[in-house]
């Protein structure tokens, strides 16, 4: 692995990036799905990336015709922007209607799709459970505790999730979302997947943490760890001779990691897509001791 400094800023380019950027759920999956079918090619993970393609594209196509999303109360959103705390409060989810149908028909499509005997049998396990037995699924996602015997269901839930929060965050005011708090999403509260530096103009080399519920990005600056706020001890892993677009951001105090992904270099990159297809670098960062700290549904159990 390389242990290399961490640029801070573009030389001849004022950045003034704005603090949050709401997902586009028109587009969010299908890009995805994209870009985990072009990481398969040649892959030794290639397999399961193709099936996540597959999971992003039954993600969109339940977008498509999925029934209203419940919004929650106006005075609880306002409260929320005024107090500073994540309007969509994931804490807070309760199953409605609209998401109890838009979870059968997520797993409805994975029905559909060609997966690995393993993660059949997890869908056959989740078809066969109850709406109580979903709700404390879904509870499980949202807090963060998923049982080491049911990673995969619960990933199934998750992407029904993805799909749901994504729908909400696209409608907030992102000019109104404030700071909440080291590694939680100012729109959900959510941890983050990943943390990109970004190209795009009046930002160029930025960095966001992405949120691995909702997507909404956040601006953070760069040689902090997005999980305990530290600005010591911080370093850049990556696995020598790649093309050094994929870091991870390591830190001493908390002795936990979040990938940094350099999509001013490199475009392409998807948070969630890329982060899976980065799975040696977890194992390399898991032999020397430390923790993941990011979560990405597609990971559970790394």
């Amino acid at each position: 692995m390389s242990d290399t400094p961490e640029a801070g800023t573009i030389i001849g380019e004022v950045a003034s990036p704005p603090f949050a950027r709401l997902p586009e759920p028109s587009t969010l999956f299908t890009e995805r799905a994209e870009r985990f079918q072009a990481l398969a090619a040649g892959h030794g993970l290639a397999a399961y990336l193709l099936f996540l393609a597959d999971v992003a594209r039954v993600q969109a196509r339940t977008l498509a015709d999925a029934p209203e999303p419940t919004w929650p109360e106006a005075d609880a959103i306002e409260r929320s922007y005024g107090f500073g705390m994540p309007p969509l409060d994931r804490n807070a989810f309760v199953l409605d209607n609209a998401f109890t149908a838009l979870l059968s028909r997520v797993i409805a499509g994975l029905g559909e799709v060609v997966m690995p005997e393993l993660a059949r049998a997890a869908l056959g396990r989740l078809q066969a459970t109850d709406m109580l037995g979903r709700a404390v699924m879904v509870h499980n996602v949202l807090t963060d505790a998923i049982p080491a015997d049911s990673f995969a269901e619960h990933a199934m839930v998750a992407a029904a999730l993805q799909v749901h929060f994504a729908r909400l965050a696209a409608r907030l005011a992102p000019k109104r979302l404030r700071p909440v708090g080291d590694g939680a999403c100012p729109a959900c509260g959510g941890p983050p997947v990943t943390s990109v530096v970004v190209g795009w103009q009046g930002a160029h080399g930025t960095r966001f943490c992405v949120c691995s519920l909702c997507a909404t990005l956040w601006n953070y600056v760069r040689i902090k760890c997005t999980l305990c706020g530290t600005t010591k001890g911080i370093a850049y892993q990556g696995i020598d001779g790649d093309a050094g677009t994929i870091k991870a951001e390591t830190c001493e105090s908390c002795r936990a990691y979040v990938k940094i992904l350099h999509q001013h270099t490199d475009p392409a990159l998807d948070p969630v897509a890329d982060d899976v297809a980065s799975l040696g670098l977890d194992l390399l960062l898991r032999d020397a001791g430390l923790r993941r700290g990011a979560v990405n549904p597609f990971l559970f159990g790394y």
